[in-house]
């Protein structure tokens, strides 16, 4: 076995695992969420691009830093499967079935599609707060960010791909996706880079809170086994 390939099986061999069996089973059927949302993004796309539904989808799933922070909650979860304006379709519709379908693999549904929202959620957080900070902060943003429209699934495929990088032991894999957003910052600073720096952040905050999680429960095991036997 070469170097590469010792790498390989040590970076993703464990995420290979997880994904393999229920994949080898079910085919597409093991990931139906991630399905039902590349149809959803497609659908949305499509409509989006005729002229009476223009107005609908964006009064459905479009947000903005300036919409009252209510509506905004209220729209985030669409958010995700609108495809946003500099994205090219194509481009949304992969980054969902792959990040999306592992992520449903190996985390579940409901725990892809919470770590999802918190991510998209953290990013739409933001824009207000850096907004609110203005441009001479270093996590500031112009005024004119708040009437950006937010849409794209890009937020919620970071934060997955960082936590699956931390969930199994890829850290060079989840390393290069956070070099790569800070590049994007360093490149081209925008809203939508500083939004996924943003969750990234979220999701870091959530791993580093299972670590803890995780250590505490092996210290009260190796406690608990340690404890003398009771003498009769």
């Amino acid at each position: 076995m070469t170097t590469l390939a010792r790498w390989a099986r040590a970076e993703w061999g464990a995420l290979y695992a997880a994904v393999r069996g229920p994949l080898t089973e079910r085919r597409w059927r093991a990931a139906p969420m991630a399905v039902t949302a590349v149809c959803l993004t497609a659908v949305l796309h499509v409509v989006h691009n005729q002229a009476w539904g223009f107005r609908f989808v964006q009064n459905a799933g479009g947000v903005r830093a300036e919409d009252p922070l209510w509506l905004a909650l209220l729209r985030t979860p669409l958010s995700l499967f609108v495809p946003a304006l500099d994205l090219p379709v194509w481009g949304a519709l992969v980054q969902i079935l792959l990040v999306f379908g592992v992520a449903e693999l190996c985390l579940g549904r409901w725990r892809t599609l919470a770590l999802a929202y918190v991510a998209t959620l953290a990013g739409t957080l933001y824009a207000r707060l850096g907004i609110w900070l203005g441009p001479d902060s270093p996590l500031g943003l112009p005024a004119s960010d708040a009437r950006v429209v937010d849409t794209g699934p890009s937020a919620a495929v970071v934060g997955l791909a960082v936590f699956l990088g931390w969930r199994y032991r890829a850290y060079v894999t989840a390393s290069v996706v956070i070099v790569a957003m800070v590049a994007e910052i360093a490149l081209k600073e925008n809203l939508a880079g500083k939004e996924h720096l943003a969750a990234i952040a979220a999701v870091l905050v959530l791993c580093a809170a299972g670590e803890l999680r995780q250590r505490r429960s092996r210290d009260r095991a190796g406690s608990g086994s340690g404890a003398p036997p009771i003498q009769s």
